[in-house]
């Protein structure tokens, strides 16, 4: 595996937690469904399909804000996850339509592997980077 770091860590910074996020069924319920709350399925989209990566087309963000090809295809399999349950729910759908969908559950699963992968690549930089200052 090779980490081509990442030129844009406050865009990182914006797209692990989306991913957590896509990844959590019970932050979903808890948060989504919470019109108090400050996070919903629109902002998650918007974060990692226009704002700071483009789950459609993720390529262009290694090293931006993906460190590795395997959270490349990762995010690939998200964005086409995501867009089959739109594609049956609507691109209007109420959130609660999106996670009633039956194919949530692939959505949920490629995110969760995404989430421990790039949480995983992250300590591994941070390791390096303590080892180098000792």
């Amino acid at each position: 595996m090779i980490d081509h770091g990442i030129a844009c860590p406050a865009y990182r910074l914006h797209v692990v937690p989306a991913v957590l996020a896509l990844a959590t069924p019970s932050w979903q319920r808890e948060v989504w469904l919470n019109q108090g709350e400050f996070e919903d399925l629109d902002h998650v989209v918007h974060v990692l399909f226009d704002d700071f990566c483009d789950a459609d087309d993720p390529l262009p963000w290694l090293g931006k804000s993906l460190r590795t090809e395997g959270e490349v295809a990762l995010m690939r399999q998200l964005g086409e996850a995501y867009s089959a349950v739109e594609s049956v729910v609507g691109r209007d759908a109420r959130d609660e339509d999106h996670l009633e969908a039956p194919a949530w559950a692939d959505v949920v699963s490629v995110a969760a592997r995404l989430a421990q992968m790039m949480v995983t690549n992250d300590l591994n930089a941070a390791a390096l980077l303590a080892e180098s200052r000792d």
